[in-house]
């Protein structure tokens, strides 16, 4: 074993692997928060209510998208350690798991949206602040919403195609699909947002329109291609045939999944509360989140992605068989170069704090709370970097109660009480505030090392108990 600091060193054809597996990814999700961030500044440009109507409404949908996400994880974590012993007959299995997974949460929460849509929308609302901006961030929420939801299930269905390729080594095409998509989404809102090129000129429902012709294209492509390439993919022959699943293999994934849907699902549910507690001090507040969370998502690519890849290449080495010790080896190098990449980006993202607010046509306020908030989001950046790695490590072992208690545990026992009562029972100023909940980071990142180190979610999942 190395000793020192070169055990968080690997070999130049460690890096080229892994990258080989984090660039396509990397690139997609870049350009996809790129243009997502554009989009934002475009309905920004039309006005702040306009911009927190959408802004709110995309909060509560980032509920259901990490539904989607922790209801195909579960089958996700047996897709990678299949695809390290090439069982494709099993990784065919899993696949179908997903897809009927993701209908289901589909008709769920496309029924549980439309139902409570102006309550949920309202809890965003009761900051400081006009009546009537409430009502027109409110009118805005809903025309938003009344389009994009058209999105939803095909958004579910490409997440399910796209992570089986993914978790079987080929982030190639997801990526092509994924940067069509956004390609599409982003002429089609410069068309029907502002009304170019004949179209009408149709506001924040132009937005919603392009978002869901852009999800029916990603799904098209990782579809189609999946179908007429069985030579690449050769897990997705017979895929529609009977639609059976071996109990015992749906069996083993509901046991190991279901913490990662209940950890996904509360565990966001946590976070929209948490910008709820935020917005109690004033409506400025939502608009500011926003702005923040908007550039956060194009730098959070980057340690979100390497967590990906932490447990995509530890599932495989699991599946494969390595030994305890060269798994913990390489462990702490993924880990290590995950935090190294985010280091550079977050210095970045704090030099870009002053400029990137400014783009927005909205107040002074807004704008000096949005940089706050940038700046916090930077000085963050490495530990939750750590902390990604720390989940993606668990999880690969099919640890998912651990993972549960460690990603949505600590949010709803430390970060959404301390949230709730410093909003509601004290005079703390909204920036003081928001860098407290954010800096718990750092003992979740304590936390995680303990449990890394513990090595209990070390585990071959593919062999056959």
């Amino acid at each position: 074993m190395e000793k020192g600091i070169k055990k968080y060193f690997g070999t130049k054809a460690f890096y080229a692997s892994v990258m080989g597996i984090a660039i396509p990814m990397i690139i997609q999700n870049v350009i996809t928060n790129f243009v997502n961030m554009l989009d934002n500044i475009m309905v920004g440009q039309i006005g702040t209510a306009q911009m927190s109507g959408v802004s709110i409404v995309n909060q509560l949908l980032f509920v259901f998208n990490l539904c989607i996400f922790g209801a195909t994880a579960g089958a996700g974590i047996f897709t990678a350690q299949y695809a390290g012993s090439k069982d494709w007959k099993n990784v065919r299995n899993t696949l179908r798991f997903k897809l009927i997974s993701v209908v289901l949460i589909s008709a769920v929460g496309i029924c549980i949206l439309s139902f409570f849509l102006e309550p949920l929308v309202g809890l965003y609302l009761k900051g400081e602040g006009t009546k009537e901006d409430a009502e027109m961030f409110l009118a805005y929420g809903k025309d938003y919403f009344k389009i994009i939801v058209i999105g939803l299930l095909p958004f579910a269905l490409s997440n399910a195609y796209a992570g089986n390729l993914r978790e079987t080594g080929n982030t190639v095409v997801p990526m092509a699909a994924g940067l069509t998509a956004v390609f599409v989404n982003l002429i089609l809102n410069y068309v029907l947002i502002f009304g170019h090129l004949g179209a009408p000129a149709m506001g924040v429902r132009g937005a919603a329109l392009a978002t869901i012709i852009s999800r029916f294209v990603e799904l098209g492509i990782v579809a189609v291609w999946s179908h007429t390439h069985p030579d690449k993919v050769p897990y997705i022959k017979g895929l529609y045939k009977g639609f059976g699943i071996p109990p015992e293999l749906c069996k083993k994934i509901i046991l190991k999944g279901m913490p990662l849907l209940a950890n996904e699902t509360i565990w966001s549910i946590g976070v929209t509360i948490l910008n709820q507690s935020y917005s109690y001090r004033s409506l400025d507040v939502v608009s500011a989140i926003n702005i923040s969370s908007t550039i956060w998502g194009v730098f959070s690519v980057f340690f979100l992605t390497m967590g990906n890849v932490v447990g995509i290449y530890m599932g495989h080495h699991l599946g494969a068989g390595d030994s305890r010790e060269d798994i913990l080896d390489l462990n702490k190098k993924l880990t290590a170069f995950a935090v190294a990449v985010c280091l550079v980006f977050a210095l970045v993202l704090g030099l870009l704090s002053g400029i990137f607010p400014r783009i927005y046509n909205t107040t002074e306020s807004v704008r000096s709370l949005a940089r706050a908030f940038i700046i916090v989001g930077a000085v963050m950046m490495p530990f939750n970097s750590f902390t990604n790695a720390c989940y993606f490590t668990l999880r690969s072992g099919g640890k998912t109660v651990i993972t549960f208690i460690f990603d949505s545990g600590f949010v709803w026992c430390l970060c959404v009480p301390l949230a709730w009562f410093l909003s509601r029972k004290t005079a703390l100023p909204i920036i003081p505030l928001y860098a407290i909940i954010n800096a718990l980071d750092i003992i979740k990142c304590i936390l995680g090392s303990i449990m890394v180190k513990r090595g209990s979610w070390i585990q071959n999942l593919s062999v056959a108990k």
